[in-house]
């Protein structure tokens, strides 16, 4: 499944504002993955690094609209299924503006990186419980983030037009369409509930 690329306009973003992750990319799709092999996994990490993993989608802090607005963000968008790309493509394809991001600025930790190596999975791609948001003053609200005990970094910016640009040690490549989350290459039904429908988590992992 893919999650939708457009929805409602909830708030405001024009060209000059900046976006922040807030939390880490990829942590839920990695912790349902370190669930689910943990024995073949043992053949490279150890337990305690394994466990690590499955415990890094706890969620530390739900947050809300008014609560987002009051750190200095003028929209967000959670992330969940098909991970930190298709929350920017639908901001992007959302207010129909331009993005700018420099690929090494989005949070991800090692372990996540790691896993995600083993089994040749992009993370940027991989399910997340983070949170993607525009600001005015990405380091302002960066700062705000870690008086409450929350990671954040600023990624990118909003553009004029509608190129979505992805930028990495000089180098400018295009952002792709959605494609369906990692994590099915691995657990093809994850997140499916009894009644059929995907569990997009509305939250983010903090620390």
């Amino acid at each position: 499944m893919i999650r939708r690329t457009e929805r409602e306009r909830m708030g405001r973003m024009v060209p000059g504002e900046e976006l922040v992750v807030a939390g880490y990319i990829g942590e839920t799709g990695a912790a349902a993955i370190a669930r689910a092999r943990e024995k073949e996994l043992l053949a490279w990490f150890t337990r305690d690094y394994i466990r690590a993993i499955q415990e890094e989608d706890r969620l530390a802090v739900e947050l809300s609209r008014r609560d987002w607005e009051a750190l200095g963000a003028t929209e967000y968008e959670m992330t969940g299924e098909g991970g930190i790309f298709t929350a920017l493509w639908t901001l992007s394809a959302t207010y129909q503006k331009g993005i700018s991001v420099e690929l090494p600025s989005i949070p991800v930790r090692q372990k996540t990186i790691e896993l995600c190596e083993r089994y040749e999975l992009n993370p940027y791609r991989l399910w997340s419980g983070c949170a993607l948001l525009v600001a005015d003053n990405g380091g302002r609200l960066v700062r705000q983030l870690k008086k409450m005990g929350i990671n954040g970094a600023v990624i990118g910016c909003v553009l004029p037009g509608a190129t979505k640009e992805i930028c990495c040690r000089g180098e400018t490549g295009c952002l792709e369409r959605p494609r369906p989350d990692e994590v099915y290459r691995i657990l093809p039904g994850f997140g499916i509930e009894e009644g059929g429908e995907t569990d997009e988590r509305e939250n983010f992992s903090g620390n």
